[in-house]
Order: C-alpha cells, then sequence, then structure tokens
C-alpha cells in the first residue's frame, strides 16, 4: 500500500507541475479560438490590403497615362503656336 501512495503522490505532484506549466502558456499564448478568430482577421485584412493596393495601382497606371497624354497634347500646342508666331504676318495688302 506505501507504494501505491508514494505513486498517487509523485502521480497528484506531477498533475500539479503540469497544470500550473498549461497555465503558464494559456498565460502567454492566450485563449485558442481567440488567436484563430485573430489569424483569420488578419489574414481577411491581408487580402482586402492587397485588394486594394492593386486598384489603387491601377487607378495611378490610368492617372499616369492621363497626365503623359495631356502633357503630349500640349507640347503640340506649344510647338503650333510658337510656328504660328514664327510666320510673318500675312496681310491683304501686297
Amino acid at each position: 500500500m506505501v507504494k501505491i501512495d508514494e505513486a498517487q503522490q509523485k502521480l497528484d505532484a506531477a498533475l500539479g507541475r503540469l497544470e500550473d506549466n498549461l497555465e503558464r502558456v494559456f498565460e502567454r499564448v492566450g485563449d485558442p479560438e481567440l488567436v484563430r478568430r485573430e489569424t483569420q482577421a488578419l489574414v481577411a485584412d491581408r487580402a482586402r490590403l492587397a485588394e486594394e493596393l492593386d486598384e489603387a495601382m491601377a487607378r495611378e497606371r490610368d492617372l499616369q497615362k492621363l497626365a503623359d497624354d495631356a502633357a503630349d497634347a500640349l507640347g503640340e500646342a506649344i510647338k503650333e503656336v510658337r510656328a504660328a508666331l514664327d510666320q510673318p504676318e500675312i496681310t491683304g495688302e501686297e
């Protein structure tokens, strides 16, 4: 009986240590379900942000194309004005 009592005491002590260790782990990690939900939320946020970034980059490309087209048109207009200013004045009196 003594050996069984000793074994029981050792088992109780080991279980106590295990419970203490598990409690410390849960304090550090937190609720596993909460961690899972937070991880899912982070993954969803990352996906949403990646999509928004792709859309913003597409808008930036469109705006850059428009800016390039406007700059080209403005350059052509400036050339036309300069060419018109360099031509001699045409009058009906010759």
